[in-house]
């Protein structure tokens, strides 16, 4: 058989153009830029180049194979299979090479909510006991406080409960489980003597020394009473009013159930109502279980969660460059059963 013509091919040249930019960043088409944490570590991205240089242009090799009764092709198709076959293995290293770099992209912005600090002020005086629908004030008021909570995912709330003394129940917190469970805990028929009584504004002043150790975030409290305060004669309820409002402090209050001895607006809640109206919050009435849930719906309207534009962060973006580096390591694998230079 007659040998085979060797297949010379032209040298190229690489010139300026033509040299590995060690960037650090490389934009995806349709997609966010890609950056390395490590970019100095591209410098070696020479070595597969390199490479994949030599498997293209080195010279001397031939590929003989057994041709009868017929002139001996150029094999150049040949030729070109098994280049490519070769360049897989320091396409693979390339990709390690990138994945040693680092490379990192931007993550999407998440909007981040602004705390609010949320004092829950629960009266749990005697009349707090009364049928309030199929239950008790006081049980309708945690229900609704309940839902309230699930409504603000994301806020902290704390809980305080008042008569003539005040007991904080719960700290402010993003975990509300203690306050879903307190129910049980504080009923006005099994509380002590000194809770029988109503005095809102020392359960507002308690609320705003807990409110006030928290720097960041808005302040609110939502007041649920059943009845008039015995501290607010004399201008107190102003007075109060002031100091919250110097605080920053909003108030909101819900008076509930339909006593008659309360059924004059200006005995029922027109101190509480001075109270809110100052501080920039709103009284309201609720006289059964529906209207006390629409009004913390109406509560959560009128104050809703604020966010914040946050900055997109950096996130580490292997997953493209390993499932490139497994693709290529896969194909080389398959590539070595049958498309290589094997020396007969």
């Amino acid at each position: 058989m007659a040998p085979r013509p060797s297949v010379r091919r032209t040298r190229q040249r690489f010139g300026a153009a033509d040299r590995v930019p060690a960037a650090v960043e490389c934009p995806r088409a349709g997609g966010p830029v890609v950056t390395f944490e490590y970019p100095y570590a591209l410098f070696l991205l020479a070595v597969p180049v390199l490479l994949l240089a030599w498997v293209w242009l080195r010279e001397g090799r031939r590929v003989a194979l057994p041709v009868d009764h017929g002139p001996p092709g150029r094999g150049t198709g040949w030729w070109v299979a098994v280049s490519c076959a070769e360049s897989l293995l320091p396409l693979a290293l390339a990709v390690a090479v990138l994945l040693c770099a680092g490379p990192r992209r931007l993550g999407e912005p998440i909007d981040k909510r602004k705390l609010t600090n949320i004092e829950i002020c629960v009266d749990v005086s005697g009349s707090m006991n009364n049928p309030f629908g199929r239950a008790t004030r006081y049980d309708g008021a945690m229900e609704a406080v309940t839902a309230f909570t699930s409504y603000r995912q994301g806020d902290a709330f704390g809980l305080t409960f008042f008569g003539n003394e005040v007991l904080h129940w719960c700290p402010l917190t993003t975990d509300v489980s203690a306050i879903n469970c307190a129910t049980p805990f504080m009923r006005p028929g099994q509380l002590p003597p000194w809770f029988g009584g109503t005095l809102i504004a020392k359960a507002l002043r308690a609320c705003k020394a807990e409110l006030i150790k928290r720097p960041e975030g808005d302040r609110m409290i939502v007041l649920i009473t059943d009845g008039d305060s015995q501290d607010f004669a004399n201008g107190a309820d102003a007075e109060v009013a002031e100091e919250l409002k110097a605080e920053g402090i909003t108030v909101f209050a819900v008076v509930i159930g339909n006593d008659r001895q309360f059924q004059n607006p200006i005995i029922r809640n027109g101190s509480v109502q001075t109270v809110t109206a100052r501080t920039g919050g709103e009284s309201f009435e609720a006289g059964d279980p529906n209207a006390l849930a629409t009004v913390f719906k109406r509560i959560d309207e009128m104050r809703r969660a604020e966010t914040d534009k946050q900055i997109a962060s950096t996130l580490d973006d292997f997953r493209p460059f390993c499932i490139a580096g497994l693709v290529l390591t896969g194909l080389a694998g398959f590539a070595s059963f049958g498309l290589r230079y094997t020396p007969w």
